[in-house]
């Protein structure tokens, strides 16, 4: 019950980081909003973890580690997280949620490429259901300018390049706490985004609301530091059954969409929405098989 709670607790707040962004980019440069959050939320991890963690593995990481550390928050933070950011000023919110669900599949891609992985006939077919629901989705949005091809193609390219950050996670041998990876890599991300946040953005259009900080907070307490903690308790458990709780995001997303944002629910959202969850399904049953057995 406890794993169930926390999954569900995992796709709620993952799922509610596309409005939240959606709320903060209308008081400030999504860059602007970017950067406060990776500062706040790296400033936290890594307080609590060398605050109040007395785990001998809660060290400074040497300078392999920093340059891991450091490739991996550009990937994960800077790439990712900023293109997203400010992908969601010309998306829509439940189109972030949906296209953030289908990492998975685009993993797989990266996996057949960079570690020589050859992808299944199943994951195949994951991957051409993903894509489709995800044009099918934002079809009618692109007609009412929910959703712009800027947008889109911003939230394409941060998809790969979380998903590659994903793939190179994989690829290296950890020796650090999760606490501490999440919190430098954030870090160093906030840090390395904050010469293009100072070039691009326009200070003095921002308005340091109510609504900028709900946002900030949420982002960074929320999603940052809760979301990712619950994330890792999940992948500690079993990896694949954790991916399942992806599943709900799409639904959760369009729900809060819908709810705060005044989004539209129509019939191709529901069938984009199906067409992804199929895909996700298709992706994973060789190892669901695997695991129920």
């Amino acid at each position: 019950m406890k794993n169930i709670l926390i999954g569900l607790v995992f796709s709620i707040l993952w799922a509610s980081a596309s409005v939240a962004t959606k709320f903060g980019v209308q008081s400030a440069s999504p860059l602007i909003l970017a950067n406060v959050r990776f500062f706040i939320a790296g400033i936290l991890l890594l307080g609590f973890s060398y605050g109040f963690k007395k785990d001998p593995t809660f060290r400074l990481p040497d300078r392999n580690e920093f340059k891991q550390l450091a490739l991996f928050g550009f990937m994960n933070t800077t790439l990712y997280l900023g293109l997203y950011v400010c992908a969601m000023k010309y998306t829509a919110a439940g189109i972030g949620s949906l296209a953030v669900s289908t990492n998975p599949l685009i993993i797989v891609l990266l996996s057949a490429w960079w570690l020589g992985r050859k992808p299944a006939k199943a994951e195949w077919m994951g991957i051409v259901l993903g894509m489709a629901g995800v044009a099918v989705a934002t079809y009618p949005l692109l007609q009412n300018s929910f959703t712009t091809l800027t947008g889109i193609s911003l939230l394409l390219i941060s998809m790969v390049a979380v998903s590659a950050a994903s793939v190179y996670y994989a690829s290296v041998k950890w020796e650090l706490p999760n606490l501490l990876i999440n919190g430098w890599q954030v870090m160093l991300g906030g840090i390395f985004l904050f010469p293009f946040t100072v070039s691009f953005s326009d200070f003095g259009a921002t308005t340091w609301d109510l609504t900028f900080w709900a946002s900030v907070i949420w982002l960074s307490l929320a999603v940052s530091v809760a979301g990712l903690i619950c994330w890792f308790y999940l992948l500690r458990l079993d990896t694949v059954r954790a991916s399942l709780w992806l599943f709900l995001c799409p639904l959760f997303g369009f729900f809060f969409a819908w709810w705060l944002m005044d989004e539209p629910v129509t019939i191709y959202t529901v069938i984009g929405t199906v067409l992804v969850i199929a895909g996700l399904y298709a992706g994973q049953k060789s190892k669901l098989q695997n695991i129920t057995k």
